[in-house]
């Protein structure tokens, strides 16, 4: 029996030993269930002194909803906040205001689909330090959004070239839109951007770039928000360089084509334009695409069966509807200098597979996505400055106050 009441004395003294060390280690770690050196208090009190917002453990954070550590009393001491999204952690980082009791993020945007957590040390009135973590989640978008870029990253392309966005969906708030993207060059110079319609936006300085300049688009899309519920996914950056300049006029009267490279003539190339039938357009281009060979079909750019040319060699695209500058082997008698017998397409002689010793071949080998093409005298109108990268063919005023943002 005495063996038994002994036993019963050594558990109890055990367990209050571990009660009590269990309470120095509570107030010795300011966790949220008291305060240090024995404050009293508790999971309340620790709330009441270290005030974060959203609310620990809110999931399905709602855009616009501001991120907050505020000290109930006294000042704040450390706040660390840390954001998890797409499988990588981020400091966030932020500020104390002046009186050193509110702490709020540089960025005042809660990221979307995300998780945040916060860690934060206050010190009360009377001179206890609180310490809480919390974590919450942010809204989860079913519809996102992304803008393509033309040109490609890294490339380098002629003096015409324009930065043009088309986005996958309509953009209803385009002032939103337009804010997160950002273009500059260097050396600097003022390039502004023109929407067309709902779903594109072009950039382009005054004039032609300067050979050598390096062009930065910078996308800061993600989590902006473009429609009701959609918001934007891009956060990255795309540059390229401007090569030497080339600029070629095509005349359709005189069915010839000056080539000049940083304003010297380089070549005069016979061509030959649109028939009386299917004109050229007039107007300023910008080289697109550029392929050695490919697949022309009328009934692709709205005519009957009038053509079906699988190899068409030296093929550089100017507009969406389908102008082309290419080579062409087919055509008999040759019109190449003397007469306009295409479909609207500008063509130059070559040989079936294309050769390089030929005009287009010699032209093709010599040109950059991003070269002008300017075409005249031709019984058409000008190209609609959204039918490729014809937005040269609109004066800087116009092109100007297509902007969203005043």
């Amino acid at each position: 029996m005495r063996h038994v009441q002994r036993r019963a004395r050594r558990a109890g003294a055990a367990l209050a030993a571990v009660l009590t060390w269990a309470g120095l280690l509570a107030g010795a770690t300011g966790c949220t269930t008291g305060g240090p050196g024995g404050a009293p208090g508790g999971v309340a009190a620790a709330a009441n002194a270290v005030r974060i917002s959203p609310h620990d453990g809110s999931q399905g954070v709602r855009p616009g909803t501001r991120l907050r550590v505020r000290a109930g009393t006294g000042h704040l001491e450390s706040v660390k906040v840390v954001r998890s999204q797409d499988a990588q952690d981020t400091q966030v980082t932020g500020r104390l205001s002046r009186d050193g009791r509110t702490w709020r993020p540089d960025d005042d945007r809660l990221a979307l689909a995300a998780r945040y957590t916060v860690d934060a040390v206050a010190v009360d009135g009377e001179g206890h330090r609180w310490a809480r973590h919390a974590g919450f989640t942010t809204y989860v978008p079913e519809e996102r959004f992304i803008g393509y870029v033309t040109p490609e990253d890294r490339a380098v392309v002629g003096t015409g070239m324009i930065v043009s966005l088309a986005f996958s969906r309509e953009i209803a708030d385009r002032a939103a839109v337009q804010r997160a993207v950002r273009v500059t060059s260097r050396p600097p110079v003022e390039i502004r951007p023109h929407w067309f319609g709902r779903d594109r936006l072009d950039f382009r300085p005054e004039h032609y770039w300067t050979p050598g300049t390096r062009v930065t688009v910078d996308l800061r899309l993600r989590d902006v928000q473009a429609a009701p519920g959609v918001y934007g996914l891009q956060h990255k950056s795309f540059s390229f360089t401007v090569g030497r300049s080339q600029v070629s006029l095509v005349d359709a009267a005189e069915h010839t084509m000056q080539v000049r490279r940083d304003g010297e003539l380089l070549a005069t190339v016979p061509i030959t334009a649109g028939a009386p039938r299917h004109t050229t357009y007039n107007g300023k281009m910008v080289v697109m695409e550029m392929q050695e060979v490919t697949r022309m079909n009328s009934r692709t750019v709205g005519f009957g069966g009038e053509y079906d040319i699988p190899d068409v060699p030296h093929a550089m695209r100017l507009t969406d509807s389908g102008t082309f500058l290419h080579g062409n082997y087919w055509s008999v008698p040759e019109p190449f200098g003397r007469a306009n017998v295409s479909h609207g397409c500008v063509g130059l002689k070559d040989v079936k597979g294309g050769g390089s010793d030929t005009p287009a071949g010699w032209f093709f080998d010599r040109s950059l996505v991003g070269d002008v093409v300017e075409i005249v005298h031709s019984e058409d109108r000008t190209v609609s400055a959204d039918n490729g990268l014809g937005g040269w063919n609109m004066n800087w005023d116009d092109w100007k106050a297509g902007g969203a943002v005043k």
